[in-house]
């Protein structure tokens, strides 16, 4: 271990609860950790007992909505089924203690105004749903809700758990909506005053303390800055705040010591600013410390940080420091379970690195509906399924393409025993990957990249670069499986005139080869990586339009929302001339000509250079050569080279066939 690092792994208390380290692993609704009856499933807690496995000190579950009484809950609560849900969670807390780790149950009220037919402390609009209102609850309906609050926390002491979160004073969830001014219009005594505001919470304070006692930890979460302008309003730099200030932050968490809580997670934002809340790989790593200052300041209880902490010399300066009691690694978590492991042993480089996607983890839990999981984890919650293993009867391996597919098929290969082979035609692995982290604002892409290579290299997996495999050389090396992972390439319309000119670049190439830019550019395609590029020159200092001839942006493949929340407001903020059903008609030397894409007048675009960042197409399949030669070689067909994708798409389908032969 470096010993910088060393503070990190002391031990600390939360209440009457000693914890062995400094690591904390954040709560997150994980629907597969529950089954049928509102019990623990196995996945779930095979899920917890790896990460308690992987060294961290403490955990927490993800809400368990608890009220079933007033809302109708989309499954059973815990207090439905309590002798059921108590029997596995006794199991889940006795098998994640044999690793020292202490967990946390987190129990809530609801979602509020989130979603659309929630309950909320006041008939607000709803968040992204503004032609919709909140419910407002009666005075009973809350005291209900609070005791099953109340009940609940009973229920978790008695399964075993080490202590209790209270969900939550953040992310505008419906606590946070009674506390925060701008949701809470209420005229009787939960609101009005900051103090009625907070009644709720004091409440259910008390009622834990009467039901549980005075040592049995409960700790909570504050939303420290909300950084909206207006419900459903982001505020990308934090100014004209509606929403709570660190000044009343200040104020609240002097009342939460007051009222016997025993620690607090800090982070920013709600679901109006959601890349605050759950930031995406655009969002700088830590960048809520500096506002957590203050709370520190202002408490003698813990203080922990959370919100793209996952870097350990970041963690361990601010634990050093005396800014933070302790550190919460949600989405790092599920990337690497073994994190703090790993940061004990000294070995940094071998952290597989959350990249701050949100495709696998909130984006299937809000948007796609796909099983919760991680986009550069293809085992989280996956344990039982997926163990290591060696193969009984090891393969001849080759993998074709050194992109992000090709690499974690090499390596699970690799790890499964079989004789594996890496080949690419140029001269660096990365594929894909290389351009996707050529932004200075997605850091991570490069360190997932160099994490791969370094896989590749501590696997002893034998690279050929600078090799373009043919059907004769697969024919020759005889392999008993040939893993095509080809990637994809930029499109170009061979019908669209001025593609040829020197002013004329995809946004693939001017990425990959840096390419310094000045003046006007005009950037052709409106999703993802175009809105990416068009920000990047923007920051640059170019003048930027974009144009698309659909009639929105983001609007083609997934991008979660965060992502498409926060590229919105920086394309904005950058002064990015966003011009949409515009369709490109020709490029010429000095510009571009568009026409409404509905048809009607051109008009000329002045433009420096053009970035045509119109999608990717699949580059051409090896495999008809493959069954023409003869080839008796299983084949296999991964990635971007197979169909449009994503990160996810690429990691999960390389080792679902990796980890298979």
């Amino acid at each position: 271990m470096k010993k910088e690092h060393e503070i990190l792994f002391t031990p600390f208390k939360i209440g009457s609860v000693e914890l062995k380290n400094r690591y904390v692993m954040g709560p997150m609704g994980v629907p597969a950790a529950y089954d049928s009856t509102g019990a623990l499933s196995d996945t779930g807690i095979d899920y917890w007992v790896e990460r308690a496995k992987g060294g961290f000190g403490m955990m927490y579950t993800g809400v368990m909505l608890v009220d079933y009484k007033v809302e109708t809950p989309m499954g059973l609560t815990p207090l439905q089924n309590p002798m059921g849900f108590r029997s596995r969670a006794l199991l889940l807390n006795e098998r994640c203690d044999a690793y020292g780790a202490k967990i946390f149950a987190e129990i809530g009220m609801g979602m509020g105004r989130n979603y659309p037919g929630g309950m909320a402390p006041s008939d607000v609009e709803v968040f992204n749903f503004p032609q919709f209102k909140g419910i407002p609850l009666t005075v009973d309906q809350i005291h209900i809700k609070r005791d099953e609050m109340i009940e609940a926390a009973a229920l978790m002491q008695q399964s075993g758990f080490a202590g209790v979160d209270i969900h939550t004073i953040h992310w505008g969830y419906l606590i946070d909506e009674f506390v925060l001014a701008i949701t809470n219009h209420r005229e009787d005594e939960y609101g009005g005053t900051l103090e009625n505001r907070m009644r709720i919470v004091k409440e259910i304070i008390e009622g834990i303390r009467q039901t549980c006692g005075p040592n049995f930890p409960v700790t909570i979460g504050l939303g420290v800055k909300s950084f909206i302008k207006a419900l459903n309003k982001a505020s990308l730099t934090g100014e004209e705040e509606a929403g709570r200030t660190v000044e009343e932050s200040v104020k609240i968490v002097k009342m939460l010591e007051e009222m016997g809580f025993d620690a607090i997670m800090t982070d920013t934002g709600t679901y109006d600013s959601f890349y605050y809340a759950c930031p995406p790989i655009y969002m700088p790593k830590g960048h809520g410390i500096d506002l957590y200052g203050p709370i520190k300041d202002a408490v003698n209880i813990p203080v922990l940080f959370r919100s793209k902490m996952g870097d350990p010399d970041m963690c361990a300066a601010v634990v050093r420091e005396g800014k933070a009691d302790a550190v919460v690694l949600a989405r790092p978590s599920l990337a690497d379970p073994y994190l703090p492991q790993k940061v004990e042993t000294g070995k940094i480089d071998k952290i597989r690195p959350c990249i701050g996607c949100n495709i696998g983890c909130i984006g299937a839990l809000g948007e796609t509906g796909a099983p919760v999981s991680c986009a550069v984890n293809p085992r989280t919650l996956r344990e039982r399924e997926t163990l290591p293993k060696k193969a009984l009867c090891p393969k001849k391996v080759m993998v074709v393409g050194g992109g992000i597919a090709g690499m974690e098929a090499a390596c699970t290969a690799k790890r499964c025993g079989h004789d594996v082979e890496l080949y690419e035609k140029s001269d660096i692995l990365g594929g894909e990957m290389i351009p996707a982290g050529a932004h200075d604002f997605k850091p991570e892409m490069n360190q997932l990249t160099e994490w791969y290579r370094g896989e590749i290299r501590d696997l002893e997996v034998p690279v050929h670069l600078g090799c373009e495999v043919t059907a004769d050389l697969v024919v020759q090396e005889a392999p008993d499986a040939v893993i095509l992972a080809l990637g994809a390439s930029p499109v170009v319309p061979k019908s669209l005139k001025g593609t040829d000119l020197p002013n004329v670049m995809t946004g693939v190439d001017a990425l990959t080869n840096h390419a310094k830019l000045a003046g006007h550019v005009v950037v052709v395609g409106a999703g993802q990586v175009g809105a990416e590029t068009a920000v990047d020159y923007a920051r640059q200092g170019c003048k930027v339009t974009m144009i698309d001839a659909l009639p929105g942006i983001l609007s083609t493949g997934f991008v979660p929302c965060q992502h498409k929340m926060m590229l919105t407001d920086m394309l904005e903020h950058y002064g990015v001339e966003v011009r949409t059903s515009t369709k490109l008609a020709e490029i010429q030397a000095d510009g571009v000509v568009v026409e409404p894409a509905e048809g009607g007048a051109q008009e000329k675009i002045p433009a420096d250079h053009v970035l045509l960042c119109i999608g990717l197409k699949p580059n051409a399949s090896l495999r008809p050569a493959l069954v023409e030669r003869g080839c008796d070689a299983a084949i296999y067909e991964i990635g971007s080279g197979r169909k449009n994708g994503n990160v996810l798409n690429a990691v999960h389908e390389a080792f679902e066939v990796a980890y298979s032969l």
